[in-house]
């Protein structure tokens, strides 16, 4: 049993870690522990003294040491003597804003709960179990409703909330996080991943103040920004050492990550729905859904952290017939033609492409309505004849002849004012009346909280895909979202429409991926603008950034890689000099770092010289025999490109048989010593040999020693190499 319940102590049991609870005397549910398995209760850790201006429940008398102000609490409501950050906060018919939350009654179930039109991780009933506890208001009917998902042998313990309202009257729901945690002891930094439109998941450490800090969106989407996901770590912790808490929230709109430690020095964390774009009515007899948040901790080190994540992402979250199988590589014409192109041009990339063995040729942004550029055309998902004579379908089956599979270009939730859709319906666009719209790249936005633009995108798409052999799409999200209104909805609610959006987005990501199970959808939003555990439920891997540099790649696909498998991120090739940088760095360095995620190119084939196109070909067989490794194995950071010179990485098989290595480093030196690289992950009393040396290894050598880098010259330069262990065939399992 991963869950059991002894004297109203809960205790929620992972294959290493221990997340415990209590109901105390007065119904209040303390939070106790969380980190490794302890084998005890920890509430003796609870001892507090009578902190002056921390006031005290009514029960509790003349206790004037108990206070909700100062306690380690499970789930904190706003209004009733805590004054740091809340989880909930809500408004009843009279005004107030109060929850005063008290323990009812708990529920174990053999199963993984589902969450009512959201993602949610899932599980067989042998993987998972499900705690329900039922707190209750002392003087209204609001009801809270806390779930747990145990997943033991992942190290992963889900959080989601639900929101009942029991009484005859509406209440205003102001403010609700999924997870709320507190930690009463420990010496905390951070680590947040913020950015920008080409330069996402900028992974940042930094210790906690005394105070509030917080990652945040309200841009409609998770954004370039900042990321629904949060590391704490103690100090000292490293990759491979130390104690760390990871959460990452499956929630593609805005959300908020507050984190704040408090005058005693305790830590609180809250995370969900950002409160600044939402508040919801919930009527009498309703029930509201929080999205989930994935919990894991590790006290081995960062390194092992992720690698929870990976696993649950790769297993629990990604879905369908691509979530574990290897992946085509694709050439996708848009940095090669932009909008400047015809049958012809698509035809040649995809008939060089054929003979260098890429798998699938993608047809990007242009295709459809008028769109000659990035004003018109979004919303008119019909095939530009002018552009593709004959149609799409005579295009896709001439690629398919070729041997390549095909895939194209959406971008659903978009629409040009300079479109057919639009002069049709102006009202499915959001804007506020009475005021000009905020434009972003030429282009309003679709109301995806209006069913009828749900079903509208829902016919145009899928009629495309199903009379053409449409096998790869990428779904494309290019602006942040304001001037939020829906004519859908009364004044009084048009808060609710930033939630609704991504529920509306969510039931036709459902329906289309759910008809179209052979397809492989692969998310983007202006790059990696929303790269979050929500979308990657629909879709198993996401373009990672619009930056295509290999250079300033491997800062992005590090900050990546804390939370998020290699397998979901999407990576290429593309030309030089770079399109956004300028940079020039050589074919085998662009190869080697997308090779780290899933791998294609976005160039004119054709513009290649005799020795770039045999690196091309070469790089996409070597790719396709190490995909297995590079999505199945277990990834190691073995260095921090921010602090070192380098960026390297490592994939190492699940037996320990196999290791690749991979980096990059930037910049030479003159009469310096050869760069060193300490390993992880080896079997340290086994032997390894690099293929063809004659040199052996033994793991604890490669993990306390390292292995020296060939010395450099240049700048940008690409390392890869292999390790095998003494003895290993080929033939021998790599997982």
């Amino acid at each position: 049993m991963a869950i059991r319940v002894e004297n109203n102590v809960f205790y929620l049991e992972t294959a290493h870690t221990l997340y415990q609870m209590k109901a105390d005397n007065f119904g209040v549910l303390q939070h106790l522990w969380y980190g490794p398995k302890t084998d005890c209760c920890m509430d003796y850790l609870l001892d507090y003294p009578d902190v002056g201006f921390s006031g005290n429940i009514y029960e509790a008398g003349d206790q004037r040491a108990y206070s909700l102000n100062t306690m380690p609490l499970e789930y904190a409501a706003g209004g009733v003597g805590d004054f740091r950050v809340p989880a909930v906060c809500v408004t009843h018919e009279d005004g107030s804003r109060a929850l005063d939350l008290r323990f009812r009654e708990c529920h174990i179930k053999n199963e993984k709960y589902n969450i009512p039109g959201l993602p949610a991780v899932y599980a067989d009933a042998s993987e998972a179990e499900t705690l329900e506890i039922l707190l209750k208001d002392t003087a209204s009917q609001v009801e809270v409703i806390l779930k747990y998902g145990v997943l033991s042998e992942t190290d992963v313990i889900t959080r989601s909330v639900v929101i009942r309202n029991q009484g005859d009257t509406p209440i205003l729901i102001n403010r609700v996080h999924s997870l709320c945690l507190d930690i009463p002891y420990g010496d905390w930094e951070w680590v947040h991943f913020h950015g920008r439109h080409t330069m996402e998941r900028q992974a940042e450490r930094a210790p906690l103040i005394h105070g509030i800090q917080e990652s945040s969106s309200t841009r409609g989407t998770s954004s370039h920004q900042q990321n629904p996901a949060v590391l704490l770590c103690e100090k000292g912790c490293t990759e491979t050492s130390g104690f760390c808490i990871g959460a990452a929230l499956m929630y593609s709109g805005g959300f908020q990550t507050q984190i704040e430690r408090d005058q005693l020095d305790q830590v609180r964390v809250v995370m969900g729905v950002n409160p600044d774009t939402f508040a919801w009515t919930l009527s009498a007899g309703g029930c509201f859904y929080a999205p989930e948040v994935i919990l894991s901790c590790s006290d081995h080190g960062m390194g092992q952290l992720s690698h929870h994540f990976h696993d649950l992402i790769r297993n629990h979250v990604c879905r369908g017939k691509y979530k574990l199988s290897k992946r085509p590589v694709l050439i996708n014409n848009w940095e090669a033609t932009y909008f400047d192109f015809d049958e012809e041009k698509i035809e040649s990339i995809a008939k060089q492409a054929s003979e260098l063995g890429i798998d699938m040729m993608v047809l990007d942004d242009g295709w459809f309505g008028k769109r000659d550029s990035d004003t018109s055309g979004l919303g008119d998902w019909f095939v530009n004849e002018t552009k593709l004579q004959g149609g799409l379908n005579r295009l896709v089956e001439r690629i398919n002849r070729m041997g390549m599979k095909f895939g194209l270009w959406f971008e659903p939730e978009m629409i040009s004012e300079d479109s057919e859709l639009y002069r049709k319906h102006a009202g499915w666009a959001i804007r506020i009346p009475g005021r000009n719209p905020t434009r972003s790249r030429s282009q309003l936005v679709l109301d995806m909280s209006n069913p009828e633009v749900v079903e509208y995108l829902y016919q145009v798409m899928s009629k495309v895909l199903s009379e053409n052999h449409v096998e790869y799409v990428k779904w494309d999200m290019n602006r942040s979202i304001c001037d939020w209104y829906t004519p859908t909805l009364p004044n009084s609610r048009q808060a609710e429409l930033p939630h609704r959006y991504i529920l509306g987005l969510y039931r036709l990501l459902e329906r289309l991926t759910h008809d179209f199970p052979d397809v492989l959808f692969e998310g983007c939003s202006g790059g990696g603008g929303r790269f979050d555990a929500g979308m990657l439920y629909y879709c198993p891997q996401i373009w990672c950034s619009d930056d295509t540099d290999a250079h300033e790649r491997s800062f992005i696909q590090y900050g990546t890689s804390f939370f998020y498998p290699i397998s979901a991120v999407g990576s290429h090739v593309s030309a030089v000099p770079n399109h956004q940088t300028g940079r020039t760095t050589s074919m085998r360095t662009r190869g080697t770092v997308a090779m780290a995620g899933s791998f294609g190119y976005e160039l004119d084939l054709n513009t290649l010289d005799r020795q770039e196109k045999e690196e091309v070909a070469g790089q996409v067989t070597r790719y396709k025999e190490y995909q297995s490794l590079i999505y199945n194995g277990l990834y190691y950071r073995l260095s921090n490109p921010y602090e070192e010179n380098l960026s390297v990485w490592s994939f190492v098989s699940k037996d320990q048989a196999e290791v690749l290595v991979q980096g990059i480093v930037f910049r030479a030196s003159s009469n310096s010593l050869r760069p060193r690289i300490r390993l992880a992950g080896l079997a340290a009393d086994d032997s390894y040999m690099v293929p063809g040396e004659e040199r052996v290894y033994t793991g604890r050598a490669l993990m306390s020693g390292g292995i020296l880098l060939p010395d450099i010259k240049g700048d940008d330069v690409s390392i890869e190499f292999t390790l095998k262990k003494a003895g290993y065939s080929e033939g021998s399992p790599k997982l």
